[in-house]
């Protein structure tokens, strides 16, 4: 006799979009802004079911509840809820959440491959664009050099809070496939891609599972704890911010090297002028990315935690933070050396200037003695 499809009882498909908003988000006039325009609901963020010793956040973010939105499944209506979190360092994370309720397990799947098409990164931005506008309009005093044309990144969580039946990791890895889910593929995948796409298993209780793949996620959580899929949002933050900070980058350094090139073909005595001043502007640039970069790495700090740390660990390499991590490192280096540069063509440029000075002063004193005589 053939078994029973397992029924997702209540859980629901969390589709996250993360816009680099602004340069920082003052998190306390957001607030203020929200009570006093919004009148809803707003949260600082904690991890619900972790000690606070054991997690620390930089700045807890600040959570919105921005109200059901229409969305259009393959052709049905639902409503979802959209909800909002904003970090310090200048990024907003939007979220819509659809209610998964007694449904199979092939039904939840689908679910879940119905609303990466509908709001996912190849999909239509309208409701996506819709929701940022009205933060913008609600909290823009609370932006700091809003970006014009913001840097996006996409993630989908399936999370189910109970089963049919009394399910543990392990029974639930043989009952059902994982792989249509995560992957969102139809045709069978080989078995070094299905490999690949399930290494990332964590469990710490033994009916609860997280697998985490690059831009999909699967949570069983009975405590209908909010903490991995927390832990993930945070770790695509730190990787949308920065990216910022490496395109930024990228575009700076072309410009850079334009202004060295045309303060050295001038040789007039101002050129050290020149040079002191793009010195300072680098400088300023250096401090402001490193600074926001070390806020960025500190956002989250996972100390006692194990299972929380290694999930996210597991989350930070995936996204590969330390690469662009890197990448952007790498390219503060290369404005920090041309930095020293230029501070040490500014001082022999001020040096030069002096010799010439204390020359012309010989020549007016010889000048001035033979005049006398």
């Amino acid at each position: 006799m053939a078994e029973q499809e397992l029924l997702v009882r209540s859980g629901h498909i969390a589709a996250l979009r993360l816009f680099d908003l602004a340069y920082e988000i003052d998190l306390k006039r957001a607030e203020e802004l929200w009570a006093r325009r919004a009148q809803g609901a707003s949260a600082r963020a904690r991890l619900a079911g972790t000690p606070s010793k054991a997690v620390s956040f930089g700045v807890p973010p600040l959570g919105l509840a921005l109200g059901p939105v229409p969305l259009l499944l393959d052709g049905t209506s639902m409503m979802a809820e959209a909800s909002v979190r904003l970090y310090d360092f200048g990024i907003a994370a939007l979220a819509l959440q659809l209610p998964a309720q007694d449904l199979t397990w092939t039904a939840f799947t689908a679910l879940m491959n119905q609303a990466d098409r509908a709001v996912g990164p190849a999909a239509e931005t309208e409701v996506w664009d819709r929701l940022l506008s009205q933060i913008r309009g609600l909290l823009g005093e609370a932006l700091d050099r809003p970006t014009a044309v913001p840097l996006e990144e996409d993630y989908l969580i399936g999370m189910v809070n109970a089963f049919s039946e009394p399910m543990t990791a392990e029974a639930l890895q043989q009952r059902v496939d994982l792989v249509p889910l995560l992957s969102g593929e139809e045709r069978p995948l080989s078995e070094g891609a299905r490999r690949d796409l399930l290494a990332q298993r964590f469990s710490y209780h033994p009916d609860d599972l997280a697998v985490i793949t690059w831009d999909r996620a699967f949570i069983l959580e009975p405590r209908r704890e909010t903490d991995v899929a927390d832990v993930l949002e945070m770790a695509n933050a730190q990787l949308l911010e920065m990216r910022s900070y490496d395109e930024m980058l990228d575009d700076e350094l072309p410009r850079m090297r334009a202004l060295v090139e045309t303060a050295r073909r001038r040789t007039n005595l101002l050129a050290s002028r020149r040079y002191a001043r793009l010195a300072r502007q680098l400088h300023t640039l250096v401090a402001e990315v490193t600074e926001l970069a070390e806020r960025v790495d500190n956002a989250l700090q996972v100390t006692e935690d194990v299972y929380l740390a290694r999930v996210y660990a597991a989350a930070i390499g995936l996204f590969r933070v330390p690469q662009v991590s890197a990448a952007v490192d790498r390219k503060l280096d290369i404005i920090r050396q041309t930095y020293t540069a230029l501070h040490g063509e500014t001082a022999g440029g001020r040096a030069e200037l002096l010799e010439i000075a204390i020359l012309v002063l010989i020549a007016f004193e010889i000048v001035l003695s033979l005049v006398r005589h």
